[in-house]
């Protein structure tokens, strides 16, 4: 079966990587095993829960018309993960969403984020806030909506 997921979230991770905007973030392409203190992750393809079943995306899809081209929906889910050191909550939450931001503006400036037959948007987004060992954390899930052509 093909499929455009796999693409969209190396395109995600080579946008991060490059994004000045990002400096600092550290960009992983899924879950890592790690002792670094990263205080600040964007994640493509990982739903955030260590202890959940590691979702990254969805797909539906159809034939296209006559022949083998298929269309596909998709959606990938995008972890933004904000520590801030303290206690401050509303300080995690507002680097969570700068961070989001930088994503939403990819797809603002090219919604096909350089692929061919493909569009994308965030559709939703959720935010849970904690206090860790770490101080704050918020962590954003971002929904990559879209549909592309394989």
């Amino acid at each position: 079966m093909g499929s455009r997921v796999p693409e969209v979230i190396d395109r995600l991770l080579a946008l991060g990587a490059a994004d000045s905007a990002l400096k600092g973030v550290r960009v992983s392409d899924g879950p890592e095993l790690t002792e670094d203190d990263d205080p600040e992750w964007l994640i493509p393809g990982w739903d955030a829960d260590p202890n959940g079943d590691y979702q990254a995306a969805s797909t539906l899809g159809g034939w296209a018309g006559l022949g083998s081209r298929r269309e596909e929906q998709f959606q990938i889910t995008v972890a933004v993960i904000a520590f801030n050191g303290d206690t401050d909550v509303r300080a995690a939450r507002e680097r969570a969403y700068e961070i989001a931001y930088a994503v939403e503006a990819w797809f603002a400036a090219d919604p096909s984020i350089g692929l061919p037959e493909l569009e994308a948007a965030i559709e939703a987004s959720q935010l849970t806030q904690d206090q860790t060992d770490k101080g704050a954390k918020a962590t954003l899930l971002l929904t990559v909506a879209g549909r592309g052509f394989t």
